[in-house]
């Protein structure tokens, strides 16, 4: 035993190395921080481009810095011929540059995930070390070569499995990373090249998320440049989703990356309504498409009669005809609606000025008859009527107005979820009202960069070889100085580097047309499972979804392994599963807690929402510090809410994962664990409709540890195998 205090000891004493060289880099980059913002706002614009890029780019390196403090080091590679490296959630190196640290994404580190005893590639020991804070607790090692080990290192063997210390770990309503733990199928997954679309098809508990975000953080470490211009968008399912995994990236050392919903990417849209199930399903369909386009097109009129233009004491008379050649040309250039309307306008324009030459040829070539027309009332009325400008959400909002069937609806009652992908499309169409008034103020902005960079170049003298306007651009501050994630987050129109899509099996055609807007280069990584498809128009087959967005440019991997859902709750889930599809085979669990699930029906006379109480509170004590999730059909949720704070006042709440106890309905539960689920009434869970078997199956796999089911009405059948207890 001497032999492994000795050897925790070492390690304590390099990862007290690890922490004083972060410490002494987070010591330095905040001086570094604090001495650019001294600069204060002044100075030229060159001075404030440099102070604002510095500053950023010491907050970011601060807070990569910070966010890394947990687990730093986590593990160590012994390889044959003797080289040694620790690994860890950042590169550190020392003063001489000599390796302290490899980061997890390195290539170096890759044998940590991927060694197995048929094929070690080249590992003698893979070491895990467990930590809390800065103390290491112990270590556990792999050996794949014990005829290499000294007699020494044999002597410090042994420790807990790292993979199930993590698995029964508490659950503490936020997602961990998984970096310490990545198995060998995840890391395939995480580590493949980023071209085309990759689905990570998966059951519950499989690692699909954590697996697709420590693939955002590999992909920015090993494709930096060019990720670094585009960025890396996580679109999530619901706010709940994204507040449950907006630590892990930063824990990873990434804090660039952008994490949405699709509501989210269209600045100004706020859902606040819900659409009937006819309606969402019109939204959902790919008629939308010619809906929107057959909308903007009927913006863009040709007027049955002449229209006149006075013009002094000149009668201007634009045809029928010469109008719809000026829409046709404004058409063919390709530009949007919006910045389409100023083609249009310049080829009415040319044909009024032609015209008034014709009258008196000595205003030709005259620039005041030009400018005199462009402000000419009834030019401007002109060209509004024929081709006003139009937002987004004008034009849904009289699509809606003008519709008949579920789509009807008057202005102003809310936007709906699946309204968001028809706003989109309209903008695709449309482009932003005000981008040419935009355009305008920064054609000025920069004419006053080039008239201040001509005074800079005079001032050089003669002998300088440079135009102004190169030293404009060159010193002009603002939108460089902000992170690519700001930028893009700001701009509708952001094309990302890379687009990761969770739970991406409800995604809606409309949907899918918004996501691929904002990456083209179809570089994605899809994570889902077809047998959780609750949404009508979801996926049923990932070929049916991405062979018509990314032809021949898609494949697909599944993960098979249940690492959140114990055996004993796994087998309940797999009777669900196989009557939602009988050839689906469930996700093999890896462990089992010897507690098996159970259910418990209300008695004749007791109150529901005292049972689910009693039951949450019977969770909450054996969770032992860990979370519980109380799932509910939506028809429960104010008086099984209403019940259980009062219970658990002080720990219990309904805005999911702001508590220990969480009161929730089962679909927003989707996506998240807890280490005990209380499951009421699911014979209501599934009558909800022909997507209710799966949406059971869901709400069985959320839990980590135990499951009861609290129900008054008989169960499904697909539950026979609950083992039931009086109350």
């Amino acid at each position: 035993m001497s032999g492994k205090v000795d050897e925790v000891e070492r390690e304590q004493a390099h990862l007290t190395r690890l922490y004083a060289r972060l410490d002494l880099l987070r010591d330095q980059t905040r001086e570094r921080l604090t001495e650019v913002r001294r600069r204060g706002p002044g100075g030229t614009p060159q001075n404030r481009s440099e102070r604002d890029a510095f500053a950023t780019m010491y907050e970011d390196r601060l807070a990569q810095l910070n966010a890394v403090e947990s687990g730093l080091c986590f593990g160590r590679l012994d390889m044959l011929g003797g080289d040694r490296h620790h690994v860890g959630r950042i590169g550190l190196t020392d003063d001489s540059h000599d390796t302290l640290l490899v980061d997890w994404r390195a290539p170096v580190a890759e044998p940590f995930y991927r060694a197995t005893a048929t094929d070690p590639l080249g590992v003698v020991r893979r070491r895990h070390l467990r930590t809390r804070g800065r103390q290491l607790l112990d270590v556990e090692d792999d050996v794949f070569d014990l005829e290499a080990l000294t007699d020494e290192d044999r002597t410090t063997l042994g420790g807990e499995g790292a993979l199930l210390a993590a698995l029964t770990a508490r659950r503490t309503g936020r997602m961990r990373d998984i970096v310490e733990t990545i198995q060998a199928e995840q890391d395939l997954v995480i580590r493949a090249d980023p071209a085309g679309v990759l689905v990570v098809q998966g059951g519950p508990g499989t690692g699909k998320t954590a697996v697709a975000l420590h693939r955002a953080a590999y992909l920015l470490y090993t494709h930096r440049e060019q990720l670094a211009r585009t960025g890396v968008l996580v679109v999530g399912p619901n706010p709940v989703f994204l507040r449950y995994i907006e630590q892990v990236l930063p824990s990873l050392g990434e804090t660039g990356v952008v994490l949405a919903t699709l509501p989210t990417l269209v600045p100004g849209i706020v859902v606040t309504a819900e659409d009937s199930p006819q309606a969402a399903a019109a939204k959902a369909d790919l008629a939308m498409v010619d809906r929107v386009a057959s909308a903007v097109a009927a913006c863009e009129r040709v007027p049955d009669a002449p229209r006149v233009v006075m013009f002094d004491e000149h009668e201007l008379v634009l045809s029928p005809q010469q109008i719809a050649g000026a829409r046709a040309r404004a058409r063919r250039s390709g530009k949007r609606h919006n910045r389409g309307r100023y083609v249009f306008a310049k080829q009415l324009l040319r044909m009024l000025v032609r015209d008034v030459v014709s009258r008196d040829a000595e205003l030709s070539g005259q620039r005041w008859v030009v400018q005199s027309l462009m402000r000419n009332d009834d030019f401007r009325d002109l060209v509004n009527d024929l081709w006003p400008l139009v937002s987004a959400t004008e034009l849904v909002e009289r699509m809606y107005a003008e519709a008949s069937g579920p789509l009807r609806r008057t202005p102003g009652s809310g936007w709906t979820m699946g309204d968001v992908p028809v706003i989109d499309e309209a903008w695709a169409l449309l482009g932003d009202p005000h981008e040419m008034v935009e355009i305008a103020k920064q054609r000025r902005l920069q004419r006053d960069d080039v008239a201040y960079a001509r005074e800079v170049v005079a001032s050089m003298g003669t002998d300088i070889r440079v135009d102004a306007a190169t030293v404009a651009a060159r010193y002009a501050g603002g939108a460089d100085a902000q992170s690519v994630a700001e930028r893009a987050g700001r701009d509708v129109a952001w094309h990302y580097g890379h687009l990761i899509v969770d739970e991406a099996q409800e995604l809606s055609p409309m949907a899918w047309r918004m996501l691929v807007r904002r990456c083209p280069t179809r570089s994605m990584t899809v994570v889902g499972d077809i047998a959780q498809t609750s949404a009508e128009w979801g996926a049923r087959s990932w070929e049916d979804v991405l062979e018509p967005l990314a032809p021949g440019r898609w494949r697909s991997v599944e993960l098979s392994v249940n690492y959140r859902t114990p055996t004993e709750i796994m087998a309940i889930a797999a009777d669900v599963l196989h009557a939602v599809d009988p050839g689906a085979k469930a996700p093999e669990s890896v462990r089992e807690t010897g507690v098996a699930p159970r259910s418990r029906r209300v008695s004749d006379g007791a109150d529901i929402a005292t049972v689910i109480a009693e039951e949450a509170a019977a969770a909450f004590a054996t969770a032992a510090g860990g979370t519980v999730g109380v799932l509910v059909p939506p028809a429960l949720l104010d008086v099984a809410l209403a019940a259980v704070v009062d219970r658990l006042p002080t720990v219990a709440a309904g805005e999911p994962l702001e508590a220990p106890v969480s009161v929730l309905t089962v679909t927003a539960a989707k996506g998240l664990e807890f280490d005990n689920v209380v499951l009421v009434e699911p014979r209501s869970v599934v009558d909800v409709g022909p997507h209710g078997l799966r949406d059971l199956y869901v709400a069985l796999t959320r839990s980590t540890q135990q499951l009861v089911v609290v129900h008054e009405s008989e169960l499904p059948p697909v539950l026979a195998a609950l083992r039931p207890s009086v109350g």
